[in-house]
């Protein structure tokens, strides 16, 4: 087996566990901080909200700085440092005493991440170019599948084995993935830059500004229209389906809907982007999940909405690849780690900005206005994309057949 498939096999994993440690948490989350102790129910989502939402705020300020690491140091080493660091911290907040506890342990984890940035980095740089949008498709799909089946796996840990074994049972295979990436990552590493660039200078390296800022963006929105639902899918069911008896089951598959699409499509769109360009994948799908949001807000059943987030999940496949695809296309490879660590930090506000613009826009408008909002999002992303990056990509190809 090819060094590169071997590595992707193993980042897949770690990453999938990675992703899934770092969204298991929300829906035992209320439950477990009132078992430490906090029993009035304004504190209890007050302080759920602060510990989901922090890991995530703090993982984007240390992106770019483990991404530096991974270009100076290599990115086996932390893959190695993450996966470790997560399991340790994971495992810990199963022995939390109180709720500050865990929201420290939770500051922590999102201070330790840098799994998902090493490994795409990793297999984007080795990768070779006729691969390279299978590649970093089939490895999209274990971030994107990890945090949308996180909550449905922390549930039903939760539910049958106790809340503070999600997070043991979290920790082992955080353990499991550091194991076999000591094992079975291969990587030669030859640093190419000896010289420790300011983020300016870093910028002034980067040949694309206009084009890598686009990218940024177009990440940031992808995740916000994803996690917009999280805040108010379970409300929504409940509207839709009136047998309270099966509304948890049927939130966590209206939710976990568009992680199976993905992990399905990616790696075929991905493989798709590499024969026709990645920035026709990456306007066809934007269109397309723009336009599937909008009659989520008109369905009569929780069914209906279960496809149509399949559906969703199938058109925002083909976005991930595409971005990471281009963003290594347009890097040079001396700044890929710090590059891409810029991108996960715009992946993970985009969670964080989702989850709040979905249960302000639900408070204020209503359900249904957070479906056209995000629609709006991706179908004035893809009006962006087309007149700076498909027209600008096409023109490029068009001149170097000539």
């Amino acid at each position: 087996m090819k060094m590169w498939k071997r590595n992707l096999i193993v980042c897949w994993f770690g990453m999938f566990v990675s992703s899934v440690g770092m969204s298991q948490i929300a829906p035992v989350l209320p439950l477990y901080i009132k078992n430490l102790g906090v029993h009035l129910t304004p504190l209890i989502e007050q302080f759920s909200g602060i510990a989901f939402g922090v890991t995530f705020i703090v993982s984007a300020v240390f992106s770019p700085i483990w991404g530096l690491a991974a270009d100076k140091f290599g990115r086996k080493p932390m893959l190695l440092r993450a996966s470790l660091g997560m399991a340790v911290v994971v495992c810990s907040m199963g022995f939390a005493q109180n709720v500050y506890e865990l929201i420290g342990l939770r500051v922590l984890q999102g201070v330790i991440t840098g799994y998902s940035t090493a490994c795409t980095t990793l297999i984007a740089t080795q990768t070779d170019k006729e691969h390279a949008g299978w590649a970093l498709g089939t490895l999209s799909t274990a971030g994107i599948s990890g945090s949308l089946l996180g909550p449905m796996i922390g549930g039903y840990i939760g539910e049958n084995f106790g809340l503070q074994n999600v997070f043991f049972i979290t920790g082992a295979m955080l353990l499991i993935a550091f194991i076999t990436t000591a094992l079975f990552v291969k990587e030669s590493f030859t640093r190419q830059d000896k010289k420790v660039l300011s983020a300016k200078e870093i910028w002034n390296s980067i040949p694309e500004k206009s084009l890598t800022i686009i990218m940024f963006v177009t990440f940031f929105v992808l995740t916000i229209a994803l996690y917009s639902v999280e805040p108010i899918i379970t409300v929504y069911v409940t509207q839709l389906y009136h047998n309270t008896s099966h509304v948890a089951l049927l939130a966590g598959m209206a939710f976990s809907a568009s992680g199976l699409a993905n992990i399905i499509a990616a790696p075929r769109l991905g493989k798709i982007s590499d024969k026709i360009g990645a920035q026709k994948v990456m306007l066809a799908a934007l269109v397309v999940a723009g336009l599937i949001m909008i009659p989520q807000a008109f369905v009569k059943n929780p069914w209906q909405l279960v496809v149509l987030r399949f559906l969703l999940g199938l058109a925002t496949a083909g976005l991930i690849p595409s971005v990471n695809t281009l963003v290594k296309r347009i890097t040079p490879d001396s700044l890929t780690g710090r590059v891409f660590g810029f991108t996960m930090s715009a992946g993970y506000l985009g969670v964080f900005g989702g989850s709040i613009l979905g249960g302000q826009v639900a408070a204020y408008l209503g359900i249904s206005y957070v479906f056209f909002t995000t629609s709006a999002l991706l179908l004035i992303n893809a009006v962006w994309v087309y007149f700076k990056v498909y027209k600008k990509l096409s023109l490029k190809e068009e001149a170097s057949y000539k």
